[in-house]
C-alpha cells in the first residue's frame, strides 16, 4: 500500500482525510516551509500547489499566493526541495498540485525523477486530461508517483467509471462549478452526484473546491471519504501575514479546527 492509501485506510473513526495545500514559495522559501509544516501536523495528506502564471483552475487567493510567490523569485525546484524538506520530517503524503506546463518544460522522466527524490507520493494535473497523460503517466507510475484524476457534478457515470480504474490514490469530486476559492455553501445537487460517484467508484472520494468551514466540511465528510481545503488555509496566512501575526501558527489553527470538525462529523456517523 502508499502513503496515500495509508492516509485513507487508518481513518477509522476519526472521519474524514483532511487534504490541506500550501502555495509553494508564498510569501518566500523559509516563512512556506513553516506554514506547510504546520499544516502537515494536522492535515493527513498535504498538496504543495506549484505557482504558474496561467493558473486556470484557481480562484483569487490562490493566483495572489502565487503571483507573490513568482515575485519572490520562485522556480519549480524550490517545490521539489520544500516536498523534500516535509519528507525528511514526517511519512504523511505529500502530492504536487501542478498545471502541466512546468512538467512539459522539464520533461517527463526529469519531473518524475526529481518527484521522487522529494519523496512526493502523487500529482494533480487539473490541465492534462487522462486520454493525453500516457507519457505522463509511464514515467510517473515508474517511479511510484501516482495521479489523483478530477470528477465534476456533470461527469456521467460511464466517465465515472473510466477515472476510477484510471486515478491513483483518490478521485478528486468538484463540490462547486467554476475556480478554487471560498464559498457561502456547497453546490446543491453534490449529495446527489456523490451518491452517484459512491454507486459506481472503488477508490476513495475527496470532496474540494469552495470548502471553508468547519460546518462545510461536516456536511462534505458526510459524503466522501477526504476533504480538501486550500483556498481557506492560504488566505488565513496571507491574512496573518498582513496582521503581523505568525501565517503558520494561524494556518495550524484553522487546519486544526477543520480537523476536529471532521473528527465530529466521524464520530456522529459511526
Amino acid at each position: 500500500m502508499s502513503r496515500i492509501d495509508d492516509a485513507f485506510s487508518a481513518r477509522g473513526g476519526n472521519g474524514c482525510a483532511l487534504i490541506g495545500y500550501a502555495t509553494a514559495g508564498f510569501p518566500d522559501r523559509k516563512t512556506c516551509l513553516s506554514i506547510a509544516s504546520s499544516l502537515l501536523e494536522h492535515c493527513d495528506i498535504l498538496e504543495i500547489g506549484i505557482p504558474f502564471s496561467d493558473p486556470v483552475l484557481d480562484g483569487p487567493v490562490i493566483q495572489e499566493s502565487s503571483r507573490r510567490a513568482l515575485e519572490s523569485g520562485f522556480r519549480v525546484s524550490d517545490a521539489f526541495d520544500l516536498a523534500a524538506e516535509l519528507r525528511a520530517a514526517s511519512q504523511k503524503p505529500i502530492l504536487a498540485m501542478t498545471y502541466y506546463n512546468p512538467v512539459h518544460r522539464a520533461g517527463h522522466a526529469a519531473f518524475a525523477a526529481e518527484a521522487a527524490r522529494a519523496g512526493l507520493d502523487g500529482t494533480l494535473i487539473p490541465d492534462l486530461p487522462p486520454e493525453e497523460m500516457a507519457g505522463w503517466k509511464e514515467e510517473a507510475d515508474r517511479r511510484g508517483i501516482r495521479n489523483v484524476l478530477f470528477a465534476a457534478m456533470t461527469t456521467p457515470q460511464e466517465r465515472l467509471r473510466y477515472l476510477d480504474r484510471s486515478t491513483g490514490g483518490f478521485l478528486y469530486c468538484f463540490a462547486v462549478k467554476g475556480t478554487t476559492g471560498m464559498r457561502d455553501r456547497l453546490a446543491g445537487g453534490l449529495g446527489d452526484f456523490m451518491a452517484l460517484a459512491r454507486s459506481c467508484c472503488a477508490s476513495p472520494l475527496a470532496i474540494g473546491l469552495g470548502i471553508s468551514t468547519p460546518d462545510q466540511c461536516r456536511d462534505a465528510a458526510a459524503l466522501a471519504d477526504g476533504v480538501v481545503v486550500g483556498s481557506a488555509l492560504v488566505k488565513a496566512a496571507m491574512d496573518a501575514i498582513q496582521d503581523g501575526e505568525d501565517p503558520a501558527a494561524r494556518a495550524g489553527r484553522l487546519a486544526s479546527l477543520l480537523k476536529r470538525s471532521l473528527a465530529e462529523q466521524g464520530a456522529a456517523q459511526a
